[in-house]
């Protein structure tokens, strides 16, 4: 089954800190890229535990897949 990728990312709202305040890993990675163009996302957090994902982009569809060697394939 494939997951399908929408804009439900909140790209421009803070990650909440772990129980102690401490910011978390993906708070430190946001505010690295905070005032850039790029944003950086874990792979994790785009396969959602699938191998597969689709991601519309521009009217086009394209399949972002994780391989056995841990290798990412971006088709169209």
């Amino acid at each position: 089954m494939q997951a399908s990728m929408t804009s439900s990312f909140p790209l421009l709202h803070p990650v909440p800190a772990d129980r102690a305040g401490v910011p978390s890993a993906a708070a430190a990675d946001a505010a690295r890229c905070a005032g850039t163009m790029a944003f950086s996302f874990d792979s994790s957090t785009l396969l959602q535990g699938q191998k597969a994902v689709t991601i519309s982009h521009n009217g086009s569809v394209y399949r972002l897949q994780a391989t056995k060697l841990g290798k990412l394939i971006l088709t169209k």
